[in-house]
């Protein structure tokens, strides 16, 4: 039963899910040019690369040390970037989401060198390695590096979506978009809750919880797209709640407001 909750199948529909949310946010991305897209768009590339190096360990029974190194830093850092987008677009001023990409960046640089300089412990066999085991322990360095992502960018990445809900709430005709919103706290919640099990060792699971959180994501997304739904319910303009607080699953709406 293990095997068939370990096997390749579920990072690769992860990893697909994971590029068709990256490319809908990129596209955003190129239409309007906002900093919190493209830093989404890149934290969801992480995850989707991660998810597919993921598939390929399970599917050929082993981890190539180079690919390990590389995949441990992208799991880690993809929180950091979508937490980053979130501050980018809840934050009043830009200059916190700069701090924080600089944050970010640095924090990649040391826990690289440290994942390429430090010696990997054991057979790296496939699905037990993914929570950087094969680095040492969960408190030693580079693996400590990993917290640096993980708690400032899920509170900012869950952060935005409460406040979404809670702005969303109290307004009926815009009640789907809460609704978006809790899909993408379910799918953030999710996400975090696996990580750090497989972190502290756990990986029971990992792969169908990481394909399951994805889609959540995903369904978040497409479910605020529908924002002229709203817009005809409360019949407003083409642009309602312009000034509103947006999380990820909010900005679906943005092709249909640039047409």
């Amino acid at each position: 039963m293990n095997d068939f909750w370990s096997a390749w199948p579920w990072p690769l529909a992860t990893a697909l899910l994971g590029f068709v949310f990256t490319w809908l946010v990129f596209r955003q991305w190129l239409e309007r040019r906002k900093p919190h897209q493209l830093a989404w768009a890149v934290g969801l590339l992480f995850y989707s690369v991660a998810a597919v190096m993921e598939s390929w360990s399970e599917y050929a029974q082993s981890w190539d040390p180079t690919v390990y190194r590389v995949y441990i830093v992208l799991a880690a850092s993809l929180v950091g970037f979508l937490g980053l987008g979130s501050l980018y677009l809840i934050a009043h001023r830009r200059v916190w989401g700069h701090l924080y990409l600089a944050f970010n960046l640095a924090c990649m640089a040391v826990f690289l060198y440290g994942t390429f300089t430090s010696p990997l412990r054991g057979r790296l066999a496939a699905g037990i390695t993914v929570g950087g085991s094969a680095l040492g322990p969960a408190t030693s360095f580079p693996r400590i590096m990993s917290l640096p992502f993980n708690i400032p960018g899920s509170l900012f990445l869950l952060g935005g979506a409460l406040l979404s809900i809670w702005r969303f709430a109290a307004k009926r005709e815009y009640r789907y978009r809460m609704w978006a919103n809790v899909l993408i706290a379910l799918g953030t919640i999710l996400i975090a809750f696996v990580g750090g099990k497989a972190r502290a060792g756990s990986t029971v699971g990992l792969y169908p919880a990481e394909m399951v959180a994805s889609a959540l994501l995903l369904w978040g997304f497409l479910l605020a797209g529908t924002l002229e739904r709203g817009a005809r319910a409360a019949g407003t303009a083409r642009k309602p709640a312009a000034a509103e607080a947006r999380s990820p699953a909010e900005e679906a709406a943005s092709p249909a407001e640039a047409r």
